[in-house]
């Protein structure tokens, strides 16, 4: 790796390999090549590269590889990979009673020390945009959104931070333990300091931040219709848990009257600047509600298999029109914290739902993609292999034993086992090289993470 390399400016030339764009045509090339440099897509095509884009280059033989976009995921908590193992066979509610406690001790710190580990494995699964929920601000915790903020630049990924945020406790009919949430005003007032801070919406961003009250049974009505106020008047998008279990609905429908779609929509948080994470329990209408306004949607398929909360609708999603996007959702409840592994979970979940022709191999792909981008708004920076685009790349290895002489290299990722990561492009930079990070001391951060992991156990 040059040192240019290191910063994205040099020209690279990528060829030999399998290259699935995942542009508007599904173009793919057998043998094909990419050019890229100072940060963006200059060529894509079939064959080797024209002799005037090698020139001064770095040249990648990716023979035997698949190259695609870099993968995106559009809902994490990041701060649970210190809390992986836990309540092991519970469903959702239970689930958060048993780790409020111990997540309502967390500060920024040891925020940030599991951040950099869950974005390093996330990386080396092929993700190169991180979408991430933290809701729990405990009193004098610090600055966690800068601590998160911080950890991406030490692993080179693209960041999508929501400051999240939990005003509703168990005294007043939510979930969370009272000494767990914010008040609203404080809630409102840290969402818009985080914006300040730390968003920015240039073309080439590297970090963004959205505005993420954390659920209908943990936030109040006045947080979530404030907080839909507060975004749109600061041009930044909108993120919440909805539809995940069938215990949500029932919450819904006893406290609120009301199913947590048709909830949302009262409080004006359907909108094309909206995602939801799960979506998991939405009906007919429901997604034509979703469809209409172009609301978003995370799918975590590991995640809610984990806690048994049914698969998403996703066929019918898609059909419908609806941006889906793919997700990890918390280490806590997908203790894997993989997100190339989640497309063949994609693929294998929605076919057990709505049959084996439901969910193709490079429609999972599409929405790890370009399915993610258009969740996050970026659709016209990221997700596909299109030139002017942002140079984020992965390339993957399939000539090892695992997945020599596969019929289709698309499958190799989508139904085999997860290949590794030859090379992981952020904006042209290598990020990851040969399965290991080169912007960070994987040992060194094993290390933070175990020992952030017992210091917040020993705190309970």
């Amino acid at each position: 790796m040059s040192a240019q390399d290191a910063d994205g400016s040099r020209r690279t030339v990528i060829e030999g390999a399998h290259i699935a764009t995942v542009d508007a045509a599904g173009t793919e090339h057998l043998a094909g090549h990419i050019v890229f440099e100072r940060g963006l897509i200059a060529a894509v095509g079939a064959g080797p590269a024209p002799a005037e884009w090698r020139e001064d280059a770095d040249v990648l033989d990716a023979s035997g590889c698949l190259v695609t976009p870099g993968l995106i995921n559009t809902h994490h908590h990041l701060y649970q990979w210190l809390t992986r193992g836990y309540a092991q066979d519970d469903i959702l509610f239970d689930w958060l009673t048993s780790l409020y406690p111990l997540w309502s001790r967390i500060d920024a710190r040891l925020t940030g020390v599991g951040a950099a580990g869950a974005m390093a494995v996330l990386a080396r699964s092929g993700c190169t945009t991180v979408g991430d929920h933290h809701y729990i601000f405990p009193r004098g915790s610090g600055d966690i959104v800068g601590a998160i903020v911080e950890a991406a630049g030490r692993i080179g990924v693209r960041l999508h931070a929501t400051r999240g945020s939990m005003d509703l406790g168990a005294s007043d009919g939510g979930l969370p333990p009272d000494f767990a949430v914010e008040t609203t005003d404080a809630a409102l007032a840290a969402s818009a300091q985080a914006v300040e801070r730390y968003h920015d919406p240039s073309f080439a961003s590297m970090v963004r931040v959205a505005i993420a009250p954390c659920s209908p049974f943990s936030v109040t009505a006045d947080l979530l219709r404030e907080s839909a106020v507060l975004a749109r008047s600061l041009n930044v998008r909108l993120h919440t848990h909805a539809s995940e279990t069938v215990e949500e609905d029932a919450y819904c429908l006893e406290r609120l009257g009301m199913s947590p779609t048709d909830y949302l929509d009262s409080l004006g948080w359907l909108g094309s600047d909206v995602w939801m994470a799960h979506g998991v329990h939405l009906d007919e209408s429901a997604i034509a509600r979703y469809a209409e306004t172009g609301t978003g949607v995370a799918h975590c398929p590991s995640s809610n298999a984990r806690l048994a909360a049914g698969i998403a609708p996703v066929r019918d999603l898609l059909a419908a029109g609806v941006p889906v996007g793919l997700g990890v959702d918390g280490a806590a409840s997908n203790e894997s914290g993989q997100l190339g592994t989640e497309i063949r979970e994609a693929v294998l979940m929605n076919r057990l739902r709505t049959g084996a022709d439901s969910m193709s191999v490079r429609a999972a792909l599409r929405i790890a993609t370009v399915g993610g981008a258009r969740v996050l708004g970026r659709e016209a920076e990221l997700g596909s292999l299109d030139i002017g685009k942002l140079a984020d790349v992965a390339v993957w290895r399939i000539d090892g034993v695992e997945h020599a002489g596969i019929l289709d290299p698309v499958a190799a990722l989508g139904l085999g086992a997860l290949p590794p990561i030859s090379r992981l492009f952020v904006g042209g930079r290598t990020v990851v090289e040969d399965g290991r990070l080169t912007t960070a001391e994987e040992a060194v951060l094993a290390e933070e993470v175990a020992a952030a992991s017992r210091e917040l156990a020993g705190r309970r």
